[in-house]
This record gives C-alpha cells, sequence and structure tokens, in this order.
C-alpha cells in the first residue's frame, strides 16, 4: 500500500564536506527508509532530504541543490519525467537518478531523453544505487545493465504520428489539451499506469521528452483540430 505523502528536511550532519549530497524522493515510506540506510552506510554519502511526491522533491532540490536526486518515476502529484526539466532548470549542477519498477526500454529512452543520468531498477537497488550515484555525481550515466543491452537491441521507431496506434494518438491528443495522467485515464477508463506507459511509448516513438514537445508535435501534425461535419 502507498504511504500518505511524506517528506523530511534533514538536518545538517558532520558529514564530510565532500560528501555526494543526495535528495531521496520515493512515495512508499518503507523503501524511503530502506534506501535511506543502504545510502548513509556510505562514507561519503549524505541523504539531506526526503520527498514522497513529486512537488516536495523539487522544492527540495531548490531548496539544498543537492549533487543527485533520486526520483522514483511513479509518484503522486504530477509527472516525475515532466518535473526534470524543473530540477534541472532550478538546479544545473543536480544530477537525476530515476528508481523505478519499469523495465521498459521506453521508460529508461524518456526518462534518459528528460535529462536523467541514471536509471536503476527498484529490484537490483540494493546492488546498483550506490553505484549510480557515485557515477551520476561524476557526470557519468548509469543504466541497469540487463535493461540497457534491451534498449541497446531494440531500434528507434522513427517520429511519425502514422507510427502512433490509435489509442496513443487520443492519449498524445489529451495531453496536448492540457490533461494530467490521471486524467486522461478517467476519460478512456484506463489505469493511470497505463497512460503512463502509453506516454512513455509516445515520447520514444516520436522522439520528444517534455510536454511542450509533444503539444508542438500536435498542433504541427493538426491533431487537435476538430474534424468537419
Amino acid at each position: 500500500m502507498h504511504s500518505t505523502t511524506s517528506f523530511t528536511d534533514m538536518e545538517s550532519s558532520p558529514t564530510s564536506e565532500k560528501a555526494i549530497r543526495v535528495v531521496l524522493a520515493d512515495d512508499h515510506a518503507v523503501v524511503r527508509k530502506g534506501l535511506q540506510l543502504l545510502l548513509d552506510a556510505e562514507p561519503d554519502i549524505e541523504v539531506v532530504a526526503l520527498a514522497g511526491d513529486v512537488p516536495d522533491a523539487v522544492r527540495y532540490v531548490r531548496g539544498h541543490r543537492p549533487d543527485v536526486l533520486i526520483l522514483d518515476l511513479n509518484m503522486p502529484g504530477g509527472s516525475s519525467i515532466e518535473a526534470m526539466s524543473d530540477v534541472l532548470e532550478t538546479s544545473p549542477e543536480t544530477h537525476i537518478v530515476v528508481l523505478t519498477m519499469q523495465n521498459e526500454p521506453a521508460f529508461a529512452r524518456s526518462a534518459l531523453g528528460a535529462g536523467a543520468t541514471g536509471y536503476v531498477l527498484k529490484e537490483a537497488a540494493d546492488d546498483e544505487l550506490v553505484e549510480a550515484v557515485h557515477r551520476a555525481a561524476a557526470g557519468e550515466t548509469y543504466l541497469n545493465p540487463q535493461l540497457g543491452a534491451r534498449v541497446a537491441a531494440e531500434p528507434t521507431a522513427g517520429a511519425g504520428a502514422d507510427d502512433l496506434s490509435e489509442r496513443e494518438v487520443e492519449v498524445l491528443r489529451l495531453i496536448a489539451l492540457g490533461h494530467t495522467n490521471a486524467e486522461i485515464a478517467e476519460q478512456l477508463f484506463l489505469s493511470v499506469r497505463t497512460v503512463e506507459s502509453h506516454r512513455a511509448h509516445i515520447q520514444q516513438k516520436l522522439g520528444r521528452s517534455t510536454r511542450a514537445e509533444l503539444v508542438r508535435y500536435a498542433l504541427e501534425h493538426k491533431l487537435l483540430d476538430v474534424p468537419e461535419s
């Protein structure tokens, strides 16, 4: 079960000034605590804040300007993918490591295309997260090895409305009209997770990673035009 939205602003500790400062954002309190213990066990990593939703993750990045933001891909309060542009604009020195259960290449491409420098699967967090944080702090990319092989093996689709399924076109239109994932799910009688999956595939196929780029694409291809009766 999801916990209620929770966030914590950590007090400064006497950790070395050279420590990698991390904001950790995940909507499961138990996961947050476990990952905090994992990271704090490293002498050169300091968790400076914990967030339970997207707005608080962005707020803590603005306040702390950490070296690394660990960001769950599916959290309440908005789209983690879209929040990345806010994070990078507010704190260009912050590197983003996505932590997620989503093991599809489309999600990895969307996250990396939006500016993430790391992509770690939750099932492998115990083995990979510390390395991903170290690499991100050094400006290097980290991608789960098994998923990376699938991303490399899967050809990128050509950009074009003809490449989208009918359902993906519907989702794209609603995105361009300003609807949230939850609102799209309600209108199309889908789960939010299914809408997120459609969105990731749309972004992959079109080579666009932000809402603004998707809106521009929809306008250019007249997907918002009302058909004449």
